[in-house]
């Protein structure tokens, strides 16, 4: 028997498209966020290599301390975060797994989590099945954005988070440095986490992109989500990061 909430949560349209293209010849998808080049050479090179070594067995449960470490270091040299690689870095299998794992552990039962629409397909059902309940913010009147007036309406006792994504997936908006210090002035006042999914950090073209846990005040109520597979086309690697 498969549960009820299972039962009603609809599947991707975005994964159907993209099974149906799958090995055909020609066809360009659009379904999901594939980058048009592979995987640069040196660290495909230091993927096979890795597997000549045998390097094949169980990590820690955080990921590779090197990488935990690098992470750290690389974050602090170009946005001034600072994360411990030993308590404030987490290695998942894709953003997927990080979100999945935010929700799971900030959620109590009827807990309410703020999604603006459209959104990420799994965002929703990943509450959902946390044991929250997603409360979509409609974002299309104000060209895809989150304004602050609209999110104090969306907020109540209830409300434990909000989940913010950009540059946006769908839509491809993305927030000024300004923008995103207006929505953070809500947050803390409502004392709400924010689940930040930046995977798409490095495809910000019109303004420097800003991390929200770089906003005065912001840290240490925001969780950030990052990962290789859009900046360095390793979508099927899995390696996502949770700080």
């Amino acid at each position: 028997m498969i549960s009820k909430k299972v039962q009603n949560i609809q599947p991707s349209g975005i994964r159907e498209f993209f099974d149906l293209v799958l090995g055909m010849k020609e066809v360009i998808s659009l379904g999901v966020g594939e980058p048009d080049f592979v995987t640069p050479w040196q660290i495909r090179e230091a993927g096979i290599y890795s597997l000549e070594q045998g390097f094949t067995g169980y990590t820690s449960n955080k990921g590779l301390y090197k990488l935990r470490l690098t992470l750290s270091r690389y974050l602090k040299t170009r946005y001034g975060l600072d994360y411990c690689p030993d308590n404030e870095i987490l290695i998942t299998v894709g953003v997927s797994e990080a979100m999945d794992l935010a929700l799971r552990s900030i959620i109590n039962p009827g807990d309410k989590i703020l999604i603006p629409s459209p959104s990420y397909v799994s965002y929703g059902p990943v509450t959902e099945l946390a044991g929250g309940t997603p409360v979509y913010i409609n974002t299309t009147a104000q060209g895809f954005k989150l304004m602050p007036k609209i999110l104090e309406k969306y907020i109540d006792k209830k409300t434990k988070g909000i989940i913010l994504n950009y540059p946006a997936n769908p839509t491809g908006i993305s927030y000024t440095k300004k923008e995103l210090q207006d929505i953070k002035r809500v947050i803390l006042s409502h004392n709400l986490l924010c689940i930040s999914d930046e995977i798409y950090g490095d495809l910000t073209y019109d303004f420097e992109h800003t991390p929200f846990a770089t906003l005065s005040g912001a840290k240490n109520k925001t969780i950030y989500l990052n990962g290789f597979s859009k900046s360095y086309a390793m979508t099927g690697w899995r390696i996502g990061f949770a700080c």
